[in-house]
């Protein structure tokens, strides 16, 4: 039921924004077939253009890359030459909203009222102008709604209560709400809205009721957990400014049941533990409606939906400016969608006093790292580091930039630092500190110091399979703890099946153990998984030369040279297609193989062998010597592990997107509801700085 429900609400908002920003294919149509000769249409400026079919395209690829700035340029552009296109207007007014300029947008909502196949979006547009402004029965004019969406009648229903707050008449807002019907899953957005409305009119009894019952709303909960969470922070509040402090602390412990590590839930607690009496989020009609896009958005913020969410945000931003939420969420679309300055520009908006403000400067930091603006992304998580020394997202944010830069000496310096934060005792969450500490120590070629943080990963956390991936193909790759080691990867392929870089560990490990007929059934898989790895199609061209398939280890070497490796890795390729490999190494007598000519896969940083692969030799004895470089998985997603955790939830994530990124596959998000039996009831209250367990399989 609340998966069907769910979808309901994303459907319903998703046909209302295609509608708006499917272009018409005749027009498209008219753009390809004149768009300036060769010139790739993102490489005009709007003023180099001289007809209307290249503004359009140049227009519209810029809108499909989301890039909105250049979009409302080229469309501008565009209108110089037909002023009176109604698809070019339309698809202006979107981009203007989509970029967050809301009163230029405001200006073709107005001029587009009367266009059916827009007025879904023009009538929202200009209600909210309106409610903006102060014209509350202007707005209530514009946003009365009739028609079949469920969806849309609710919101449009509770911007019109808000509107009605704002003239004065907050009984009869009240009313309205309480009147409005529809499916079960209005119910968390109608008390939500009724019990802050209430607040905000200085109706104590009306507030607590309605609050009380949206936090009671299991299945609410699922369907809105960002309303959910509003709901108990507020109602937290409403008991606080009562002088009920006990009872303020109760409620947020609802919320803390519901997230864990929630910074905002954090703070409150610790205000009210004080105290302090904090003011209510919503004390204007503004924010009120500001409030009920939040509410709809953050609903809809799963995959596919970027476009609706973006758009609802946008305006909730519009107006309400100091919302930290809708800002952090915000970014992580922006993220999501590869408008990583965006992304920086909303992360630097949220305001200093604001609980959320640590998350965004975290997620500043890694958004500047991967702009190329690493020196200033060291700066930045560094002070961080000193700002809090105590907060171990920090330093894994820092550490991540760290790893990605191959600065092992400060990586390592910093996560010797985090460990004697942490003290002696570990949790289970703070797996990944060790385990990136181990990583910094293996890249220093110190294996005495890098093999006890492995342990002590697989130690909190005996199921995490990039740590056994490291640690049992290291083991493998030194000849050392043979058996152990393959059980290892046997185990992480177990774990994450659909991993090609995983997988891949499997095969070569079977290779360098001489077994290459285990080899090229765990390549040729891996291979399928990851086709387009150029490492990945060069082992198993290694591996079709050891068993006799020499013509399909040449075309899989060729293969790997299209898929552009790493420059050094170029000669050694080719020298393979001219020549192929020399003899196979002897078999150990434990069991192991020397090293054979094979080229190493990357490990987590993307490092390759330096080391001539035909005259590496296998390490013996000391075993801080050199090593070759192994196959290992991709670094660990910084973002993804900010705080001390298993998986840290990032603005708008689901578990479909968790599933895809760290099991390679989001029909495994049932996996994750099984590592996670709270979620179970709720498989949707996921809230950036949430934590939650990967799955386990056995």
């Amino acid at each position: 039921m609340r998966q069907r429900n769910a979808t309901r609400l994303l459907s319903g908002a998703a046909l209302t924004v295609f509608l708006a920003l499917a272009s018409g294919p005749a027009a498209y149509a008219q753009a390809e077939s004149g768009a300036g000769g060769d010139k790739p249409a993102e490489s005009f400026a709007p003023e180099g253009i001289s007809t209307f079919s290249g503004a359009f395209l140049a227009a519209r690829t810029a809108d499909v890359d989301k890039d909105y700035k250049n979009a409302i340029a080229f469309y501008r552009k565009a209108l110089e030459f037909d002023p009176h296109n109604l698809e070019i207007r339309q698809r202006l007014m979107i981009s203007l909203l989509m970029a967050g300029e809301f009163e230029e947008g405001v200006k073709y909502a107005n001029d587009l009222q009367n266009d059916p196949s827009v007025e879904r979006i023009t009538s929202i547009v200009r209600g909210l102008d309106a409610i903006n402004k102060g014209d509350y029965a202007g707005a209530e004019k514009i946003l009365i709604y009739n028609g079949p969406n469920d969806l849309e009648r609710m919101m449009n229903s509770l911007l019109v209560a808000w509107a009605r707050m704002g003239a004065g008449k907050s009984d009869e807002a009240l009313s309205m709400i309480r009147k409005l019907r529809g499916p079960q899953w209005f119910a968390i957005f109608k008390n939500y809205h009724a019990g802050a409305l209430a607040a905000a009119t200085g109706n104590v009894s009306a507030a607590r009721n309605h609050l009380n019952e949206a936090i009671l709303d299991r299945d609410g909960s699922s369907t809105a957990p960002d309303t959910f969470i509003r709901a108990v922070m507020a109602l937290a509040r409403l008991e606080a400014q009562q002088g009920n402090k006990q009872k303020a602390l109760d409620t947020i412990a609802v919320g803390e049941n519901f997230i864990n590590n929630y910074a905002p839930l954090k703070a409150l607690r610790e205000s009210i533990s004080r105290g302090e009496k904090p003011a209510q989020q919503i004390s204007t009609a503004a924010q009120g409606a500001s409030a009920v896009l939040f509410s709809v958005g953050s609903a809809l913020n799963r995959q596919g939906a970027d476009d609706a969410v973006m758009l609802y945000l946008q305006a909730a931003y519009a107006l309400d400016p100091q919302s930290a939420d809708t800002l952090v969420l915000l970014g992580g679309i922006a993220e999501n969608t590869d408008q990583i300055d965006k992304a920086i520009e909303f992360y630097r908006r949220v305001p200093q006093d604001s609980p959320m403000r640590r998350i965004s400067e975290l997620q500043l930091g890694v958004a500047l790292a991967q702009t190329g603006k690493t020196d200033e992304a060291r700066k930045h998580l560094k002070s961080l580091i000193e700002a809090d020394p105590n907060d171990i997202r920090s330093y894994l944010a820092y550490g991540g930039v760290l790893s990605d830069a191959k600065d092992y000496e400060e990586m390592a310096k910093t996560f010797d630092q985090a460990v004697g934060v942490i003290g002696p005792v570990a949790n289970r969450n703070q797996w990944p500190v060790f385990f990136q500490r181990g990583i910094a120590y293996e890249r220093l070629k110190k294996w005495d110091q890098a093999e006890p943080n492995f342990r002590k990963a697989l130690e909190l956390n005996p199921d995490q399979p990039q740590v056994l991936n490291y640690l049992g193909y290291s083991w493998v790759d030194m000849n050392r703890n043979l058996d152990e080691g393959l059980e290892m990867i046997r185990r992480a392929v177990e774990l994450r099946p659909d991993d090609g870089y995983i997988v891949d560990s499997l095969g070569w490990a079977y290779y360098r153990l001489n077994r290459y007929d285990e080899a090229v059934d765990e390549l040729e898989r891996a291979a399928d998984l990851k086709a387009g790895d150029p490492t990945i199609n060069d082992h198993l061209g290694d591996a079709y030369w050891r068993v006799g398939r020499k013509v399909e280890a040449v075309y899989q070497w060729q293969r790997a040279l299209t898929m552009k490796p790493e420059l050094p890795e170029i000669p050694k390729i080719e020298a393979k297609i001219k020549d192929g490999l020399p003899a196979a190494p002897k078999q150990l007598a434990n069991g192991g193989a020397s090293s054979d000519g094979g080229k190493a896969a990357p490990t987590t940083d993307g490092d390759k062998p330096a080391t001539d692969p035909a005259v590496t030799k296998e390490p013996q004895g000391d075993p801080a010597i050199e090593m070759p470089s192994r196959q290992m998985p991709p670094a660990p997603d910084t973002k993804a592990e900010l705080v001390p955790a298993q998986h840290t939830i990032l603005p708008g994530e689901s578990l479909w997107t968790i599933a895809e990124d760290m099991l390679g596959d989001g029909q495994r998000f049932t996996d994750i509801l099984n590592a996670n039996p709270r979620l179970k009831r709720n498989p949707n209250r996921l809230f950036p700085g949430q934590t939650i367990e990967l799955p386990r399989q056995n």
